[in-house]
């Protein structure tokens, strides 16, 4: 009777855990601050992209007429930062690790209004292309938007926020992990201590 006491007792301190632990995880729900970042890093990329895709078209059309072979190595060089950029907006560690300066949000800002800048420069060019000028400056403005938004949420630290909660967002998932795989462990000894007692 004692045994068996003993591990009805242990049995229910083990269940209580289980439904404190889901009750838990189930109640944190998502951090809508870090879903709020990465949908506004998505329509940045995005803007990036169309950045990109405006100056490869740019630079084709400069190399082709011979025109002006310095706006289209001007606009290669526009794509080659325009993808930094969209690279950053991936929070890749290893990128970031190399680029201190694209770890802050207002480094980010500026590097955008940049891109932005050199997707909008020589609109000379386009006087012919009226179609190609208007998709240009949309993309342009749109990362310049970006960009002054990070500048301005970066200032207010709003960057140092959003790192600290990706810490505690990771840090409460890797405890919530160590506390079922040390339920799944005591499960498989009890249910050995069973045998034994069989």
């Amino acid at each position: 009777m004692d045994g068996e006491s003993l591990h009805q007792g242990n049995g229910n301190n083990v269940s209580a855990p289980q439904h404190t632990s889901g009750g838990r995880s189930r109640s944190r729900g998502p951090d809508f601050f870090l879903i709020t970042c990465r949908g506004f890093g998505v329509i940045t990329a995005l803007a990036a992209c169309f950045c990109i895709a405006m100056n490869v078209i740019s630079a084709v059309q400069s190399f082709r007429n011979g025109n002006d072979i310095f706006d289209g190595i001007f606009r290669c060089y526009a794509v080659i930062i325009a993808i930094i950029v969209v690279i950053a907006e991936t929070e890749w560690e290893y990128f970031l690790r190399f680029s201190k300066v694209l770890q802050y949000w207002v480094g980010r800002g500026m590097l955008q209004i940049f891109v932005a800048v050199m997707t909008r420069a020589y609109p000379e060019h386009m006087r012919n292309h009226q179609e190609l000028f208007l998709l240009q400056s949309i993309a342009a403005y749109l990362l310049l938007g970006c960009g002054v938004i990070y500048i301005i949420a970066g200032i207010f630290c709003l960057g140092m926020l959003k790192r600290s909660h990706k810490r505690n967002h990771m840090s409460r998932d890797q405890a919530i992990k160590d506390l079922e795989h040390l339920q799944r462990r005591r499960e498989e000894l009890e249910a050995l201590l069973l045998e034994e007692q069989a």
